[in-house]
């Protein structure tokens, strides 16, 4: 019986661990990376575009290069710390494991008003599937954040990366 006892707290206390157990610090990838692109998908916003804060406290710096964080997120970024100049910009076509990444941003009045997204990887029907819910996902975050410090979608790891690292390059443009 006692046996009994202690397999069943032993397993209760396990699954309280796993279930407390953090499994993203909230880190951001903003490094460019090049190579080269055509079409895709297009986000865009019909809002004028509000500058955002993010909750929580950061205990890691960023700098105006777009460094990491270590924990958080923090308040606005460095993208809109220095004023955007109004136009379009593309940034860099990012490769990863599964095709590359692009990303073009729109600017008007020192806010980003929309997205484009003409290449990511769509060489198959999963490729299609994941980046239909995480490409818009993403388009969303980036008009939310109104910065490259954005939520990475789970399941879509690699487009989510040089989705951020292709919006950086483009941001990088865009600072006047």
């Amino acid at each position: 019986m006692k046996k009994i006892f202690y397999g069943l707290m032993m397993t209760l206390s396990g699954l309280v661990l796993l279930m407390s157990w953090r499994t993203s610090w909230g880190e951001q990838i903003t490094a460019a990376d090049a190579t080269a692109g055509s079409t895709g998908l297009t986000g865009q916003s019909s809002s004028s575009g509000s500058t955002a804060t993010g909750s929580g406290s950061a205990s890691g710096s960023s700098s105006a290069t777009g460094s990491d964080s270590a924990s958080g997120s923090g308040s606005a970024s460095s993208a809109t710390a220095t004023r955007l100049a109004d136009g379009t910009y593309t940034g860099d076509a990012v490769s990863t494991r599964y095709g590359n990444v692009q990303v073009s941003v729109t600017v008007a009045g020192g806010v980003i008003t929309s997205v484009d997204v003409p290449q990511y990887p769509d060489s198959n029907g999963r490729d299609q599937q994941i980046n239909a819910r995480a490409i818009p996902t993403l388009v969303s975050e980036t008009l939310d954040a109104q910065s490259a410090q954005i939520r990475m979608v789970s399941g879509a790891t690699y487009t989510s990366q040089g989705y951020t690292r292709s919006l950086q390059s483009a941001l990088d443009r865009a600072q006047s």
